[in-house]
């Protein structure tokens, strides 16, 4: 199969057809869904990528597949980064399957060395990655580090609201979620979600539905613990004649407010 090949991909697993889901797991085409992300076989896709990784590694790599996924992804980026070091990122980031490259955003994370600074800039380019899944690994990854250093978190991706990149304006307010998807909520920030407007305020007229949507979806999170604060911020953000893209993404934020 090439991979070249235009497909709309599997949105149920018992949909892919078997040549594809074989595709997937040997690292041949990229997932084209979030369902095929989800069913090809990540042991089989280590052991095509790195034949010659040890026992050990292999037996850590067989124990995480049965795993939630994002335990699943977090103990294989642990495994290979004990095994390859930080020279396996750098292989991982720069291979053509996505799932091998989420492993890199995991195996970034996993480094206890590394500051918040420099964990950022090191998961920037996976941040910015063209496929939808690397994107979402990026943020996932690092999120625990971010969360423990909140004050430095948001004042660094404060900084990400400003750049050309709609990915990466994006991941600023998608990493910072309130509850978010997948991952531990913020206490923090469902109690106080004013922290977070020096990412927030940027972002309210930003032109790409993209930013729009994570930006909605972040005052949606914080709306179900502060819902007067959101209603107020919202008002604020509409007065005076407000761009299309800030009253979408008010619209949008207060869906579920009556």
């Amino acid at each position: 199969m090439s991979a070249a090949a235009p497909r709309k991909g599997a949105t149920r697993a018992a949909d892919i057809p078997n040549d594809v889901l074989q595709a997937l797991s040997h690292g041949e085409i990229p997932s084209a869904t979030l369902t095929e992300c989800l069913a090809l076989d990540q042991a089989r896709l280590a052991r095509t990528v790195f034949p010659g990784l040890s026992p050990q590694a292999l037996q850590a790599i067989d124990a995480a597949c049965p795993l939630g996924i994002l335990k699943r992804m977090a103990g294989i980026g642990a495994a290979l980064l004990a095994e390859l070091g930080a020279a396996g990122i750098e292989q991982c980031a720069a291979h053509s399957a996505d799932t091998v490259r989420g492993w890199a955003c995991f195996m970034i994370g996993a480094q206890p060395e590394l500051s918040l600074p420099s964990r950022l800039e090191a998961i920037r380019p996976l941040a910015d990655d063209a496929h939808f899944g690397v994107r979402e690994w990026a943020w996932l990854a690092v999120r625990p580090h971010l969360a423990r250093e909140l004050t430095a978190a948001i004042a660094l991706l404060a900084l990400w609201t400003n750049t050309p990149s709609e990915r990466l304006r994006r991941f600023a307010s998608e990493a910072l979620r309130p509850r978010g998807v997948w991952c531990a909520h913020i206490a923090v920030l469902k109690r106080k979600p004013e922290q977070a407007l020096p990412i927030l305020m940027p972002l309210r007229a930003d032109p790409s539905a993209y930013v729009q949507d994570s930006v909605a979806n972040w005052l949606n999170d914080a709306a179900k613990d502060q819902p007067a604060w959101v209603r107020d911020l919202c008002a604020e953000w509409r007065q005076d004649e407000p761009a299309d893209a800030t009253r979408r993404i008010c619209q949008r934020a207060l869906r579920n407010l009556k």
